[in-house]
């Protein structure tokens, strides 16, 4: 079986051998398939919470865990973090040494086993002057699904981007749709990118979850391949997030503030 010589990047495993059946024969086949594993992050030597996720970018995943969380505002609240990946772990010192955890936890939809800390709480709602065009809209999904490394290699990733209406700016990938997000906040913490009045951009559905770490994140524009839940359109209408869905091709729906992307308000309201 031919092998395929590229650098695989983190997160996925190569070389698997697979049989393919079509047209009425067998072939045999080597995929690339993407990694899972359970992460625990500790704070101040306590453990947290273990979430499933994609060996990859796992620093961020850690810092933008704690930022959707609540549990840290910015990088100066990190005193040190050692992120391994051999023992799936990442041990977080803050320098709030007495800082009390939250002690409910709620599994969030989807795959990756997301857990969320912040008891389901709406966040506040996103007052922002950005507006996009439906052509740039259209652009960035584009442009985002041919950077999606991980996916274009394995499939059975989930990919979300951060971007300017002219430019991504920070990808994230894993197989929890929660994860991506996170991801890329903490890269964004880390390269110094704010997230305010920046487009958020997703392969995945579009959870009430999502919604609630886009609105801490400060994004008024969240562009979905698929489908939103209803519970996220109406958290989108009370946070004033324009949420739009099946942005493929040359057309999509969008479910909530049509305002930012130019159109006019329907007369029964959004």
């Amino acid at each position: 079986m031919e092998r395929d010589s590229l650098e695989i990047p983190d997160g996925i495993t190569p070389e698997i051998d697979t049989l393919t059946f079509a047209s009425g024969s067998w072939q045999t086949k080597v995929l690339n398939l993407p990694r899972e594993m359970s992460f625990t992050i500790y704070i101040n030597t306590h453990e947290l919470v273990t979430i499933l996720c994609t060996p990859a970018k796992l620093n961020c995943l850690t810092l933008g865990y704690l930022s959707a969380e609540g549990i840290i505002g910015s990088m100066q609240d990190v005193v040190s973090m050692r992120v391994c990946e051999d023992d799936s772990l990442a041990d977080v010192m803050l320098k709030d040494k007495e800082i009390k955890l939250p002690e409910k936890r709620i599994l969030t939809s989807g795959c990756g086993g997301g857990i969320s800390l912040a008891g389901g709480k709406v966040g506040p709602k996103v007052e922002s002057d950005l507006t996009v065009a439906p052509e740039q809209l259209l652009g960035l999904m584009r442009s985002m699904l041919r950077r999606a490394e991980l996916y274009n290699l394995s499939g059975g990733i989930h990919t979300s981007a951060l971007a300017d209406p002219e430019a991504i700016l920070v990808i994230g990938e894993d197989i929890g749709r929660h994860n991506t997000l996170d991801k890329i906040v903490g890269e964004s913490m880390l390269l110094k990118i704010p997230t305010r009045d920046k487009i958020l951009v997703s392969s995945g559905r579009v959870s009430s979850e999502m919604l609630r770490k886009a609105s801490r994140m400060g994004t008024p524009i969240i562009a979905s391949l698929t489908a939103p839940t209803e519970s996220a359109v109406m958290m989108a209408r009370e946070l004033e997030i324009c949420l739009v869905g099946y942005v493929r091709g040359n057309s999509m729906t969008v479910y909530s503030k049509p305002e930012r992307l130019g159109a006019t308000v329907p007369a029964q309201g959004m």
